[in-house]
């Protein structure tokens, strides 16, 4: 029975991301199937009248590296440094193949022409309903999977050990396509020990692994290593059984066994399996969630992570992958940002300056716009809802700044606040409008607008534009204010005077808050 393992603080992996993004680019070597994905997307509506298939209508043709590739791709995206060794075709396609390679930063001399087959490229034919919703309808397969002859084995194999000098992983990534041969693994695997470069592999769904013997760690999903050592994985201990049947069989040092939505299993050197769980997603689609998991838990371990790190980061690299249709290299960004997110839904909307101006940047750094507005809001009402609900129109999250008990006082005198900002802040955060929540001590948000920098300050309507503070400096770098319209007759005040069974005010609005 594999322990139950608590996650590493989110704190620990993000602190672990900011080194990563100020360190050295860390160098790694991937080696396997390269190979081009063509995509031919089309408006399917109707079935042929002389077979019971669907009939694409053409609109677009795009083209995507896979297999190793990817890869590379998404290593590239984390941030490292990347050569490419591989085999492809004297053909259109291997050029096509080379210049994505080359554009996302990938060294690609590495890649090897052999005159004996073309370049691998799968024909993904889409179609989408209703001009929506695409869905793969059929694939063709454009391959030769016969072994590698021996000069084109040798020459991939002195481009590997050329680039092992200067390299901190070696990944293999198998997609039995007929270029790592027994033999061309065996010699990869020994060629990196001697350098001292750990090898992780991603293996094919093959029967037999020990082509793969030596290796540092491999990482098959649960029907692939079934598959390879007879057993048939059903629950946790047959996921353990597994797991430690490859680990002794291969001679590896650790095993990562992926397990969909459970996350995944660590064996480690002489510890006991770990279960490491991840955060349920909507599945799109599947596609490169195995490439992705390889790609991250070799750039963790170079940027220092630890095995079980590494592991935490690629469930969620995988979790983001599964989630959009085809193949998307996952940013860093995107996975630092996941982090954030999965600590706020702990940790709740409160923050304070220093731990909120990091999530903003990583919000912004995917588009995404910030808004702003500041009050009181000491006794939440109709008013305050339908304000905020306006007010988070104007971005794509919405940071509330909040008066402290200590200036509202100062402001408004002794009898208020009549909630106190820990309860204002409970029932704030309650709103799914608002996405963080800041107090400030200031007569004025002033400071705090100046911290956040949105990208819309927002106001009632009762104020001009002229009066909101923080107008001039928002307006100072391309940022806009936004007046919103009041309920009429809804202020605090009001309810504080009808409860005090004095008269109902009927004022413009709900100028204080």
């Amino acid at each position: 029975m594999p322990e139950a393992t608590n996650h590493d603080t989110h704190d620990a992996l993000i602190d672990l991301l900011d080194r990563w993004q100020c360190g050295r680019p860390p160098r790694i070597v991937v080696v396997g199937d390269f190979m081009l994905d063509r995509y031919v997307y089309g408006n399917a509506e109707r079935l042929s009248p002389d077979a019971p298939v669907p009939i694409l209508d053409v609109e677009r043709v795009e083209f995507s590296p896979g297999g190793a590739s990817n890869v590379s791709l998404d290593l590239a995206a984390l941030r490292c440094q990347v050569a490419c060794v591989g085999v492809v075709g004297r053909d259109d396609a291997a050029g096509t193949l080379k210049e994505r390679l080359a554009d996302a930063g990938c060294k690609v001399a590495g890649l090897v022409a052999s005159p004996d087959r073309p370049t691998t490229v799968k024909h993904n034919f889409v179609g989408l309903a209703q001009h929506r919703h695409p869905q793969k309808v059929f694939r063709v397969d454009e391959e030769r999977k016969a072994p590698i002859p021996d000069t084109v084995a040798d020459k991939l194999l002195a481009r590997v050990e050329k680039s092992l000098k200067r390299a901190d992983v070696l990944c293999i990534e198998d997609y039995d396509k007929g270029v790592l041969t027994p033999d061309v693994c065996k010699r990869l695997i020994a060629a990196a020990r001697e350098a001292g470069v750990p090898v992780l592999v991603d293996p094919a769904a093959i029967d037999d692994f020990s082509k793969y013997r030596n290796a540092t760690c491999i990482t098959p999903n649960r029907t692939e290593a079934g598959r390879a050592t007879g057993l048939t994985p059903r629950n946790d201990d047959d996921n353990a059984a597994v797991a430690r049947k490859l680990k002794r069989d291969l001679k590896l040092d650790t095993v990562v066994l992926t397990l969909d939505k459970q996350g995944a299993l660590l064996l480690e050197g002489k510890r006991k399996p770990q279960l490491i769980p991840t955060r349920a997603r909507a599945v799109y689609d599947v596609t490169g969630a195995g490439d992705v998991v390889l790609a991250m838990l070799a750039a963790a371990l170079a940027n220092g992570a630890t095995w079980r790190q590494a592991v935490q980061l690629a469930n969620i690299a995988a979790g983001l992958e599964v989630e959009r249709f085809g193949v998307v290299p996952i940013e860093l960004d995107e996975v630092l940002l996941a982090l954030l997110q999965e600590r706020g839904r702990e940790q709740g909307k409160l923050r304070d300056v220093a731990h909120l101006l990091p999530e903003l940047d990583a919000y912004r750094k995917q588009g995404k716009r910030v808004a702003f507005t500041n009050g009181c809001f000491d006794i939440l009402h109709a008013g305050h809802v339908a304000y905020l609900r306006q007010a988070r129109q104007a971005g794509d999250l919405l940071v509330v700044g909040l008066n402290s008990d200590k200036s509202i006082r100062r402001i408004k005198g002794e009898g208020r606040p009549v909630n106190q900002q820990d309860d204002r802040v409970l029932v704030l955060s309650e709103l799914e409008s608002v996405d963080y929540i800041v107090l400030f001590d200031q007569d004025t948000p002033t400071k705090l607008i100046e911290a956040v920098r949105p990208d819309a300050l927002v106001k009632g309507a009762d104020y001009k534009k002229t009066e909101v503070v923080g107008h001039a400096f928002v307006e100072s770098y391309g940022g806009k204010v936004v007046l919103v319209p009041l309920v009429q007759g809804r202020s605090t005040t009001n309810i504080i005077r009808k409860v005090a069974g004095g008269s109902h005010s009927k004022g413009k609005g709900q100028k204080a808050k």
